[in-house]
């Protein structure tokens, strides 16, 4: 009896021996590398190897690094994208580690969730030698640069992380030349180092009377923003962030150090720009393409009815169904559509409603506040006459010298340390315009009770009509075609496992499959997305995945890099805490 007990504990030492020889290094397997050698890594980049406690520990009485002076601060900041993005290793989304440490003495807290070590990069060669110890111990690989993402993918478990906030500096040209090229580009550019985000980008550019295609949120950096596209409030006028890229420095899987443009190393730029980060290399700087700045006319529209009745939603389709004549105007705005909707634009009582940012660049004289107003009034008359319930109704405009004297105080989303998931759809005319009931009827079945359904205007003529560097870029295929990107959030409590099971599967089943349904042939943008998105090699990256998975196999053979989603991750999945292979 006892030989077959230890002949089976010997088969099962033997089989988890095999198992874990297909997965990557953890700690305390044969393969993790020893104190001497984390020591010799840490004295080749100067010091600059962290090992960070979980960020919430300073709260926990049980663990080594518990400090109840400190604590305070911490829960201030959790809650906000800064705090999260000057963390070494804390990320927007807790429910992406587990909910391994928050700052509350009442839940549980470990390490569990959260990368082992941190290489705390301030230039590229402090990324090459992280990729490089990554790939020589088969260490799970991952990248952090603000932490704001929406997917999970800058935080995993058993990691070593490449941290580049500290990645510093900033600079402008009147032209460029991309190295290796004979000829000059005209016009103004930046060149952005990894860590730059996109406050700072804004306001430097400001100063020199010129404006960007930048992301939302002042916490947004380069990296991860650029590599997914990137949309902006001036996408539907010049395209999207990806489409000004004119060149990238980046570490490969292999632990080059290259230059990359339409020049030199074109498969890769083709690839980063779009393709998804944390997949093709570490992105240490970039060159984009700036603009003259101009005035700024922009209104705040409200269009809102009694909760739960069929009109509104008929009224709501109408005026979503002129987002391609509103881009026809050089109009976009940052919308959302809300069921029983209350608290905000003196509203006391619950209504459906539709609220927006208008946002109109003043690329001609004749924009003006009038004429800008009467374009959404216009359509707010059409849309309602005749409708058999009150609307109430408010459009509210007013200019700005510059872009940056909006964005300064109304940049964002700036909230971070929830659990939470998105999805989301892109929308092109055809979804728009062609069947206004089945409009209607798709966004009253994704916009959740009490919540809210974005519809952001930031697609259209400028994005369909870019001409990015080398003729194109990975930037998924659906982009080409769609006015309205669309997303919903939802959100749970942490530790109840029952609530996100079953918010998890409205987002996925009804919300989400909604605007699939409305918009079959389209796809998602891969930045804000649900991050377990059906057949998202089809959905992020459309006619272009099957080129993007043929550049990472060439580039990345062995996987240095895996996320998910992201491309070529197929040969991979995640066990437990560790990553092994299918």
């Amino acid at each position: 009896m006892l030989c077959t007990v230890l002949q089976l504990l010997d088969h099962a030492i033997t089989t988890l021996a095999h198992s874990h020889s297909q997965c990557k290094s953890t700690p305390g397997s044969h393969t993790w590398p020893s104190s001497h050698e984390w020591d010799r890594l840490n004295n080749s980049i100067s010091g600059r190897l962290l090992q960070p406690p979980p960020p919430g520990a300073v709260c926990h009485p049980s663990q080594p690094t518990y400090d109840p002076s400190l604590c305070p601060s911490v829960v201030a900041g959790w809650n906000t994208s800064k705090w999260q993005s000057d963390d070494p290793i804390s990320s927007m989304g807790n429910n992406f580690n587990n909910d391994t440490c928050l700052p509350d003495p009442n839940v549980p807290c470990s390490g569990e969730g959260y990368p082992v070590y941190v290489v705390n990069a301030t230039c590229a060669d402090d990324v090459k030698k992280g990729v490089d110890f990554a790939r020589q111990h088969n260490i799970r690989l991952i990248v952090k640069g603000t932490g704001h993402d929406y997917l999970g993918r800058s935080v995993a478990p058993n990691s070593l992380s490449i941290w580049t906030l500290h990645i510093s500096g900033l600079s402008f040209q009147d032209g460029f030349q991309p190295k290796g090229c004979k000829f000059s580009i005209d016009g103004a550019a930046v060149t952005a180092a990894a860590g730059t985000q996109m406050l700072e980008i804004d306001y430097k550019a400001h100063l020199k009377n010129l404006t960007i295609v930048g992301g939302g949120a002042g916490t947004v950096g380069v990296g991860g923003y650029l590599t997914g596209g990137g949309h902006s409030a001036f996408s539907s006028t010049y395209g999207l962030a990806a489409d000004q890229v004119l060149e990238m420095e980046i570490v490969t899987p292999g632990g080059e150090i290259l230059i990359i443009n339409e020049c030199q190393n074109a498969d890769l730029f083709w690839a980063t720009r779009g393709g998804g980060g944390s997949t093709f290399g570490v992105i240490t700087s970039v060159t984009f393409k700036a603009y003259p700045s101009m005035p700024i006319i922009t209104a705040t529209g409200l269009l809102a009815a009694s909760p739960g009745t069929d009109a509104f939603w008929d009224v709501f389709a109408k005026v979503l169904s002129q987002c391609p004549a509103w881009d026809d105007q050089g109009i976009m705005n940052y919308g959302f559509v809300a069921r029983n909707f209350s608290g905000q634009f003196g509203l006391t009582a619950p209504v459906d409603a539709y609220v927006a940012y208008f946002i109109m660049p003043v690329l001609h004289p004749e924009n003006t506040t009038d004429s800008f107003t009467a374009a959404i009034n216009k359509v707010f008359d059409e849309a309602t006459a005749g409708a058999p319930i009150e609307f109430q109704r408010a459009v509210s405009p007013q200019t700005y010298p510059d872009f940056w004297a909006w964005y300064n105080v109304n940049n964002g989303p700036l909230d971070a340390g929830y659990d939470q998931y998105l999805g989301s759809r892109l929308l092109d005319e055809k979804a728009l315009t062609h069947n206004l009931t089945a409009l209607a009827e798709a966004f009253r079945a994704a916009t959740p009770l009490g919540g809210v359904t974005s519809v952001y205007l930031v697609g259209g003529h400028g994005v369909i009509n870019a001409k990015p560097r080398g003729g194109s870029n990975a930037v998924n295929s659906a982009w080409r075609k769609a006015y309205v990107h669309s997303v919903i959030g939802v959100g749970w409590e942490p530790f109840d496992e029952a609530e996100k099971a079953k918010q998890t599967d409205l987002l996925n089943n009804v919300y989400t499959e909604a605007l699939r349904k409305l918009a079959p042939d389209m796809g998602a943008y891969v930045n804000e997305a649900y991050t377990y998105e059906p057949n998202f090699q089809q959905t992020f990256w459309g006619t272009n995945y099957p080129r993007l998975l043929e550049i990472k196999r060439k580039v990345d053979p062995h996987d240095v890099f895996w996320c998910h989603p992201c491309v070529g991750n197929e040969r991979w999945k995640e066990v437990d805490n560790m990553l092994c292979k299918v």
